[in-house]
């Protein structure tokens, strides 16, 4: 439960950033979208008797929301890195 809050706290905060990269906004914005389904989902297989096809999404949305969560920390290290770069 603290991921999903932290994610779409993530998510929130990029958006009211105003000079926060578009790649961002995007990554970040897809793992919100992937922790809702996530939760959804695991409440689902949960509910079915952990139903193979559906124990199958569920970790394919995980493997998503943890390409998502990198990919908001890698451009958001990378990006911050550049700026540092070019002041200099």
């Amino acid at each position: 439960a603290s991921t999903g809050i932290l994610v779409i706290a993530t998510t929130i905060g990029c958006w009211i950033t105003k000079n926060a990269d578009w790649k961002i906004k995007i990554t970040s914005s897809l793992a919100a979208v992937f922790v809702v389904t996530q939760i959804a989902l695991g409440a689902i297989v949960i509910d079915l008797k952990l139903h193979a096809v559906l124990v199958a999404v569920h970790l394919g949305i995980g493997i998503l929301l943890f390409a998502m969560v990198l990919l908001t920390t890698l451009f958001a290290f990378r990006l911050s890195k550049a700026s540092i770069q070019t002041k200099i």
